[in-house]
């Protein structure tokens, strides 16, 4: 059976639009700070919601420039695997696009403004840079998504600098262990990346793109995917027996089958539309992990 990219309707177009498979990269960060937060502090809950509406907003809007962005640059098509479609396949005007992207952004700028108002006004400016590199992910004349540099932008800024955050609005700190939790989402944050890139590697190829994956070569750039998974593991056991944090963290190895089964599908498979459910699992090996570990940390608390 052949798999064909069909055109949506309806609210399925905005849906679509978000790339719903990439929000977790906003989600799982979010909760995991707030629950390594609810060790050390009384969690507040609107600010818990302020923060996780805020995050969502900015993923999304990152995909609408990214779409709008592509398109403007000829690189997306009505074939394009792992996009929106809304301008492409849709028939949504790219104006509209980036219009409703700047709404997003304007949205969570004043939700990070009521973060502000309860906790630090430092925070405005670290919620600006993430903002602005959000942007120029794929805007900009030098977009970092056409670099060698989308791993490390997106692990840093959507993996390890959400889950401080989310953290230091409850706490008003930044301690050791928040550092060394944020770790693991920072590394799987950055294989969502890696697994979109490797999807995506003849094509990016093709339009110019210079992405890891490129560069590092298919074969090599499965493999740093795979050293993505299992330091993340890996960590997390590490800061078990060193006694830093419960035996119950441990629960995160209940979804390592996930990441087995997408490693084997990149080596079997290399064609755009059969590897897509990989890159979709990747973001779901990020949620789970996040949400396993997230309950280990409370339940090590508790117990």
């Amino acid at each position: 059976m052949t798999t064909t990219l069909q055109a949506d309707s309806g609210w399925r177009v905005w849906w679509q639009l978000t790339r719903p498979h990439t929000l977790t990269a906003s989600f799982a960060p979010v909760f995991l700070g707030t629950m390594i937060a609810i060790r050390d502090t009384q969690i507040d809950w609107l600010l818990f919601a302020a923060m996780l509406l805020a995050s969502l907003l900015i993923q999304a809007a990152t995909n609408m420039f990214n779409e709008y962005y592509d398109f403007a640059r000829g690189l997306d098509n009505e074939k394009s695997v792992g996009i929106g479609g809304a301008i492409v396949r849709n028939g949504v005007k790219p104006k509209t696009v980036l219009t409703l992207a700047f709404i997003l952004y304007a949205i969570a700028g004043i939700l990070g403004i009521y973060i502000c108002m309860q906790t630090s006004w430092w925070l405005l400016v670290v919620g600006g840079i993430a903002m602005l590199v959000g942007f120029l992910y794929t805007g900009g004349p030098y977009p970092i998504a056409y670099t060698p540099f989308g791993e490390l932008f997106s692990g840093l800024f959507m993996g390890f600098l959400i889950v401080i955050i989310a953290f230091y609005i409850q706490t008003g700190t930044v301690t050791t262990d928040a550092i060394l939790l944020s770790v693991p989402s920072t590394l799987l944050v950055a294989a969502i990346m890696m697994s979109n890139n490797i999807r995506d590697i003849v094509g990016d190829a093709a339009s110019g793109r210079k992405t890891l994956a490129i560069l590092a070569g298919r074969a090599a750039a499965v493999n740093i995917l795979l050293g993505f998974f299992v330091l993340s593991y890996v960590w997390i056991a590490a800061m078990v027996i060193f006694g830093m944090i419960t035996p119950w963290a441990l629960l995160v190895f209940l979804s390592i089958l996930k990441p087995v089964k997408i490693i084997q599908i990149f080596k079997r498979y290399s064609e755009p539309l059969k590897v897509m459910p990989a890159m979709k699992d990747t973001g779901i090996t990020n949620t789970l992990f996040a949400f396993l570990l997230a309950i280990g940390l409370l339940l090590g608390h508790i117990i």
